[in-house]
């Protein structure tokens, strides 16, 4: 799409961009913050679909125009619409909590949830978790070694 022009139009309270060729573009996502703009064009850009964005550089016009006018904004095919917002929705969801500790079953370790692995001894979680019933104090662990 380099090098393309869109010319905006009005159809209520909608705006759509269209070029030469007749392809319509529909805004899919607007921020304040062009970084997290750039990162989901990058995002939608992996998954093969085709964006545009708009108001990067219009945040020097705020104060003269309303804010959120000029706010970057992120277009794609009108095409892509559905699937780019069902991806954007999985990339802004909310990340899982954190696993509670579990304790190691090669040394006895507690080890943080977020951890595949023990740091102590390299054994890794999918070993199973070991219960608190049968873990044993450390000195005893290595007394029975």
């Amino acid at each position: 799409m380099a090098g393309r022009s869109f010319e905006a139009q009005s159809r209520g309270a909608a705006t759509r961009l269209t070029d030469g060729d007749g392809t319509i573009m529909k805004k899919v996502y607007c921020a304040k913050d062009p970084l997290m703009i750039g990162h989901l064009r990058n995002v939608l850009g992996t998954y093969g679909i085709t964006c545009v964005t708009k108001n990067l550089d219009l945040s020097t016009a705020a104060g003269e125009l309303p804010p959120i006018d000029c706010w970057p904004e992120l277009w794609v095919e009108d095409e892509q619409l559905v699937r780019a917002k069902s991806i954007l929705k999985k990339t802004m969801a909310p990340l899982k909590a954190v696993k509670k500790p579990w304790i190691c079953g090669g040394c006895a370790e507690e080890i943080e949830g977020q951890f595949t692995e023990c740091w102590k001894c390299g054994r890794s979680r999918s070993h199973g978790p070991t219960r608190r019933d049968n873990v044993v104090s450390l000195s005893e662990f290595q007394r029975n070694r």
